[in-house]
């Protein structure tokens, strides 16, 4: 058996090696591009909401921290209400004026170096963002327009198999056959026509995912040209991970962990309040003016605490940014082999192996019909062909899956210009 199928599958390499998988029926409208379906999804995507949203809180909090400490107004009334001259409001004295907090040791500078690193991570947070929108759309179009192609092969086996299923009962009813071979292709119909329903329903819940991310519902095909496309790779060329999202993540951690060290130094420096007030004396109807200083004793909180704080967050961070370096390198490294693999894999299953498997089965139906071959042989020739399909169509998403992976891995983060803005 397995030297009749090595010998139709050499026959097929001669015959045609070109053949591929067909396409789905065509279609009046246009199929949705992956490139249309990152449009859409980025327009209605919650997590760029949200990731805008933080940059403008951001931006609203440099605003915040940029602002100088307000003013008080400062007023009393002494010598009243009390016993002898004192009594009701003939001794009053009334001070009123303006208390003016005075920051020192830099603090509103350092408030605002804290903002902007803020405002700069949350930068590159919206990039992240996009990113990891741009890798999950891509996954959902490459399981979706995978479960189109396996519906196309599944339509096709059960086309195939209702013909070998019609040929059998011509082959019964001439007498050329037992009512066994009846009975097999049968079953090979009803499988084929199950794998139908399988992959129909598979391929309506990929849809509707798909539809869910962009934000629309799904009424055209999709691009299954693009599916079939393999670029061709060679050797892996480094690339220079300081440019990527997630080390320009940790970075902006470090730059705003080292901006709190540097507010909590300037916090252990007390502020100091200067008032301004007049006093209007009733007993005499005189005014005076009256002067102040205040100047808080840090007796039991000095800041050394908070500063020792932010010291250890910005360990923490440097930590983490050394570990991000190692495990995206490695990442990216792993991915470059993953892609070239899958490609190699992806070529040849849907290449010579595919187009050898297709003849096959073409020429196993044919002697099977003429009565040169039996129909185990033409039941294992087609066997072959759908693993084939089958390995694929799973070598192409793989493919796919793992060239979104490594783009999202190298992504470049924004220029400085772009998080200074």
């Amino acid at each position: 058996m397995h030297r009749f199928i090595a010998a139709l599958l050499a026959v097929a390499s001669c015959a045609s090696i070109a053949q591929a998988q067909s396409a789905d029926p065509t279609s009046t409208s246009p199929p949705l591009t992956l490139d249309q379906a990152l449009s859409l999804a980025g327009a209605t995507a919650p997590s760029l909401e949200a990731a805008t949203a933080a940059v403008r809180a951001a931006e609203a909090g440099r605003t915040v921290a940029g602002y100088r400490p307000n003013p008080s107004i400062v007023a009393e009334t002494e010598n009243i209400a009390g016993s002898g001259q004192y009594r009701g409001l003939r001794s009053a004295e009334t001070t009123a004026g303006l208390a003016l907090p005075i920051e020192l040791a830099g603090k509103r500078s350092a408030r605002i170096a804290v903002a902007d690193a803020i405002g700069n991570r949350a930068r590159i947070g919206t990039a992240l963002a996009e990113a990891d929108l741009r890798l999950a759309v891509t996954q959902l179009y490459i399981e979706a327009t995978a479960a189109e192609r396996r519906l196309v092969i599944a339509r096709q086996q059960a086309g195939i198999a209702r013909e070998a299923s019609r040929a059998a009962g011509v082959r019964v009813q001439a007498g050329r056959a037992s009512p066994l071979e009846q009975q097999r292709a049968d079953v090979l119909r009803i499988n084929a026509e199950t794998a139908v329903e399988r992959s129909q329903r598979l391929a309506e819940v990929a849809r509707s995912n798909l539809a869910r991310r962009i934000g629309q519902p799904l009424t055209g095909p999709l691009d299954l040209a693009w599916f079939g496309r393999v670029e061709s790779f060679g050797p892996a060329r480094p690339i220079e991970t300081a440019g990527t999202l997630a080390l320009a993540a940790t970075r902006a951690d470090v730059k705003t962990a080292e901006a709190q060290v540097r507010l909590a130094r300037s916090q252990r420096i007390p502020d100091v309040t200067l008032s301004a007030s007049a006093r209007r004396l009733e007993a005499t109807n005189d005014v005076a003016a009256v002067f102040g200083l205040s100047i808080p004793f840090p007796l039991f909180n000095n800041g050394k605490a908070a500063v020792a704080q932010a010291r250890a967050q910005t360990d923490s961070a440097q930590a983490l940014r050394r570990a991000a370096e190692l495990d995206t390198a490695q990442d990216i490294a792993s991915a470059q082999a993953n892609v070239a693999n899958a490609a190699t894999t992806a070529r040849n299953a849907s290449g010579p192996a595919l187009a050898s498997a297709s003849e096959a089965a073409r020429i196993a139906r044919i002697g099977y019909r003429e009565g040169k071959f039996g129909q185990l042989d033409l039941l294992d020739a087609e066997r072959t062909l759908s693993e084939t399909r089958t390995a694929a169509i799973d070598a192409l998403a793989t493919y796919h899956d793992a060239k979104a992976r490594l783009e999202r891995l190298v992504a470049a983060a924004p220029s400085p210009e772009e998080t200074n803005q």
